[in-house]
């Protein structure tokens, strides 16, 4: 009888697949630390097409005139060209404790006073309503010229018109308000560049903190108009659906402009987070989906008349 053979092959042994990004680089620190200074370049490169499409030099691309008198000479070697911003400053991990007991609590005031000067500043401000969208877009872009028309008509039935006052669907909307003749606000955000208002805001507001600044979109707007935008207009959809949702904010209508450019994202509510019941079928109609700007003009007038009554 013959033995059987024993089997000497190794098994097999998987390979361990590493986490990577959704573009498909492997996740460590280098491609994050990569990732993240192309994202800022990015919104850099954005923010400052948006001013040249409008015929602007972008204020990051300004260099200041030399000035007569004496000058200083400075060691640039000594120079850190990193740029923090408040919001770094704050959000990132204490490194000692000596940092936190030396700055965080003092930090705190700061914040403080933001929140009272843009109290303070857009105390008088009535019926307004908030429009987002990208930075990048001219005035060829269509969507330039419904933002432009959806705030004139918003102005002229007696709303102002809150941005965060960069180029592009910002500069239209609050186009849009002076041309309606309403107050037109600008919310500006402290960035690693210069980012500088468009030229049709009446009413300017600088804020270090996002999400001071976020507290006076939701606190002064009775509606949210959403144009084609980055993350940071996929932010404040989010977030003003959010609350919401949770009823910390009522008769708060949310209106998407561009069928074409939202309908993916609302297939995938759909077919995937609704499916899925992490969220109720009442939640998508939170949303009112458009083209026309009298018909979201109309929407925000009625709400509000709704809650007023």
């Amino acid at each position: 009888m013959k033995k059987k053979r024993k089997d000497t092959a190794k098994p097999k042994t998987r390979r361990k697949k590493s986490a990577r990004t959704t573009t498909g680089k492997p996740m460590n620190p280098a491609v994050l630390a990569s990732a993240q200074e192309s994202s800022l370049a990015g919104l850099k490169e954005r923010t400052e097409v948006g001013h040249l499409k409008a015929g602007r030099m972008p204020p990051s691309q300004i260099t200041e005139t030399r000035q007569a008198g004496a000058t200083r000479v400075i060691d640039e070697a000594i120079r850190d060209y990193v740029v923090e911003t408040e919001d770094e400053k704050l959000l990132q991990r204490p490194h000692a404790e000596a940092d936190f007991i030396r700055s965080d609590p003092w930090r705190v005031l700061r914040i403080m006073s933001e929140f009272i000067e843009g109290f303070d500043v857009l105390a008088t401000t009535e019926k307004g309503v908030a429009v987002f969208g990208s930075a990048r877009v001219g005035p060829d872009d269509p969507q330039y010229g419904k933002a432009v028309e959806v705030s004139r008509l918003l102005a002229e039935a007696g709303f102002s018109i809150i941005t965060g006052a960069g180029p592009g669907i910002m500069e239209a909307a609050n186009k849009g308000a002076r041309l309606g003749g309403s107050p037109s606000i600008g919310c500006n955000i402290e960035l690693p560049f210069e980012q500088g208002a468009n030229p049709y805001v009446d009413t300017l507001v600088n804020f270090r903190y996002f999400f001071v600044r976020k507290t006076m979109f939701i606190k002064y707007s009775s509606a949210f108009i959403i144009f084609p935008g980055g993350f940071g207009t996929l932010d404040e959809l989010f977030e003003a659906v959010t609350l919401i949702q949770t009823g910390k904010i009522y008769q708060f209508p949310v209106i998407l402009m561009g069928r074409h450019y939202w309908a993916g994202l609302l297939r995938w509510l759909n077919t995937r987070v609704l499916a899925e019941k992490k969220i109720s079928p009442g939640d998508l109609d939170l949303l009112l989906l458009t083209d026309d700007p009298e018909e979201a003009a109309t929407a925000v007038i009625t709400a509000y008349n709704a809650s007023t009554r």
